[in-house]
């Protein structure tokens, strides 16, 4: 059966272009996908080059970026992340895909999409480079600014869950980002969410981990709270596009030698940027709801939109938030 995917077309900044294209790209790349564009068909149409597998629900009412999202979500009622959203809900497709406004997908996934039974807090998670390739996944990324240590806990499943059957992972190592590696360190949140992790046979919990060892893969997945995540996230996203701008004008700004110089080792610096771009592991997840709601990068180019396609498409076919309920369901009998 195929994968039926509702995109909002009109999100990010450079729609509906970019996100057509990508649509286009991963049509041409799978054959057991449908997809859904939601916007103003005008605008689409010349962007489409596919016949097959696509069609378009217009409107021509979007979310914008500076609109205040519940509000949005509310009043909004024909907007383009709207209607996909109402889809999902609807099981007239199975995922929703958008590089809008951040804030108004997650409240389209947690008052359209609706949370799994079970889980407190659905977080937004999403796969980061390390220096190895190998990547880490990281939750929660700012869905919530606070949590409590039992929120923490469930990061650490959700984040589990996510490594072990999108990425494969048999058994994911899970630490718990804190301001030293000790298990008498951090502050009472920290501490009591220490416990419960290591109280917990079904997690393969490796302790504290620090945020300059993110990088080095000290782990598979890295649990924190929403404020603490979000900020840690654009720290590297910061720091990655600083290095890689300064040595562009180091490079390209020198003297002969110095140019020359960039000419030989073009291709391992073309190789070091791909390995701080995790664009190629697709889009952040908004996990612990009913359906897979995958918030796209507002800056997203093309390619970026094919691989969260193909990162959508992935978690489809692993039944990842089937498992999900599952589990959560069975935790909820055994404690009424």
């Amino acid at each position: 059966m195929r994968k039926r995917l509702a995109i909002d077309a009109m999100g990010g900044d450079h729609a509906p272009q970019a996100i057509v294209e990508g649509v286009n790209q991963a049509l041409a790349a799978f054959d057991d996908i449908e997809i859904q564009l939601y916007g103003d068909e005008d605008k689409i149409r010349p962007y489409l080059t596919s016949k097959e597998r696509v069609t378009i629900i217009h409107t021509r009412e979007k979310i914008a970026s500076d609109d205040e999202p519940a509000k949005a979500i509310r009043q909004k009622k024909e907007a383009s992340m709207v209607l996909a959203a109402k889809a999902v809900k609807n099981g007239e497709a199975d995922a929703i895909v958008s590089a809008g406004n951040t804030g108004a997908l997650l409240a389209a996934g947690l008052f359209v999409v609706g949370r799994i039974k079970g889980i407190d807090r659905p977080g937004l998670l999403s796969t980061l480079p390390t220096t190895d390739g190998q990547g880490f996944d990281m939750l929660d990324l700012g869905a919530n600014a606070e949590n409590t240590p039992k929120h923490l806990h469930q990061y650490a499943i959700l984040g589990s869950f996510y490594a072990k059957y999108v990425r494969n992972i048999d058994k994911p190592r899970i630490g718990l980002l804190n301001n030293g590696t000790e298990a008498s360190k951090g502050d009472p949140l920290r501490k009591e969410a220490y416990d419960l992790l290591a109280n917990d046979d079904s997690l393969h919990f490796v302790g504290n981990v620090e945020a300059r060892d993110l990088m080095a893969g000290v782990a598979d997945v890295i649990v924190a709270d929403g404020f603490t995540g979000n900020a840690v996230l654009k720290t590297m996203e910061g720091t990655a596009m600083a290095i890689l701008g300064q040595l562009k004008t180091t490079l390209t700004g020198g003297g002969l030698r110095t140019k020359l110089g960039a000419l030989l080792v073009k291709d391992s610096l073309r190789g070091m940027k791909d390995s701080l771009d995790y664009s190629s592991a697709g889009g952040a997840v908004l996990f612990g709801v009913k359906a897979p709601v995958i918030k796209a990068h507002g800056s997203s180019d093309s390619q970026a939109i094919y691989h969260t396609i193909k990162q959508t498409r992935k978690m489809l076919a692993t039944e990842v938030v089937t498992q999900l309920v599952t589990t959560f369901e069975a935790t909820e009998k055994g404690t009424e």
